[in-house]
């Protein structure tokens, strides 16, 4: 279980990290090529370098930091991000999240969310599956956690779903897709409907470029975690699912990371590519932090 721990956090800042050069661009599934790339001159993105992941793996390791301190309350969450975004340490951050922190840096009043649909929502959303042996606790805890920047019900429900899949993934229950995509029917018709849809195409055998077109790659979370689970159904080889889904354009870095934190909490950290690992920004620290929440998780599961 602690492999697994370490690799949902590893295999999504990895994700992350290889999708970064490609944020914002065109699907490149002819070019693809395996590795960390340097973005090209005038991307948003210029400034890192090859293994630096962006604003979606901050936003992970600043909820899971909170959360393995025993300081996490949607105060300190929200106090934190202000910080980040005013000093500029934020890379290319989502724009939801970049309009909640300049609203309140006018001193507009405490940071609060707005009605966006954008996937800036799910990816601090992942140590909250991690850390709670119940899973209800833990969705809840996330839902609260995303609504400091995103109060629409859609982003509510994307983040539901996506801790439903790391969470059953991490603890085995047969069938995870399924019972994620129980948890998105559940919470937003819509959003699970385009889940599903994803899920058909994939198992139709639609080709992955074609699949691209039909069900999108923006960032709103109704195209990010449908082609993300269309994805994670239909690469299993770790190297395949890190290479399409850097490459599958448009809000790549968020898609990646969601795939690469399915990926880790899977297969356990032994199973994602030694020489990504050893390229990786921060890998010890990303390390370090899976076997702290793996400490809180059981923990917390021998208070139950």
């Amino acid at each position: 279980m602690l492999s697994k721990f370490k690799g949902c956090l590893l295999g999504a800042a990895m994700g992350d990290a290889l999708g970064m050069p490609n944020e914002s661009n065109a699907p490149n599934l002819n070019k693809m090529k395996y590795g960390y790339r340097r973005p090209y001159k005038g991307h948003p993105n210029e400034g890192l370098n090859p293994g630096q992941f962006t604003d979606d793996t901050q936003l992970m390791l600043l909820t899971g930091t909170l959360l393995a301190d025993g300081k996490y309350n949607e105060e300190r969450y929200a106090a934190a991000l202000r910080e980040l975004y005013s000093r500029g340490a934020l890379r290319f951050p989502d724009g939801s999240i970049s309009a909640v922190c300049e609203h309140q840096g006018k001193g507009n009043g405490p940071l609060q969310g707005v009605k966006s649909t954008t996937s800036g929502c799910l990816p601090g959303s992942i140590p909250f599956a991690l850390a709670f042996p119940g899973i209800s606790e833990g969705s809840g805890w996330a839902v609260r956690a995303c609504n400091v920047t995103h109060t629409h019900p859609a982003a509510h429900a994307a983040v539901s779903t996506f801790v439903a899949l790391i969470y059953h993934t991490l603890h085995e229950t047969p069938d995870p897709i399924r019972k994620a995509v129980e948890q998105a029917q559940v919470e937003d018709e819509v959003l699970g409907g385009k889940i599903r849809n994803a899920l058909m195409m994939e198992k139709d055998g639609m080709d992955t470029e074609t699949a691209l077109l039909k069900i999108g790659n923006d960032v709103s979370v109704f195209q990010t975690l449908p082609i993300a689970f269309f994805l994670i159904s239909r690469y299993a080889h770790p190297p395949d699912l890190l290479t399409v889904s850097a490459n599958a354009g448009g809000n790549t870095d968020t898609i990646a990371l969601l795939c690469g934190a399915y990926l880790g909490a899977s297969r356990g950290m032994d199973a994602l590519p030694a020489d990504l690992l050893e390229g990786l920004e921060d890998r010890q620290r990303i390390e370090l932090l899976g076997q702290r929440l793996y400490n809180l998780h059981n923990r917390k599961l021998e208070q139950m």
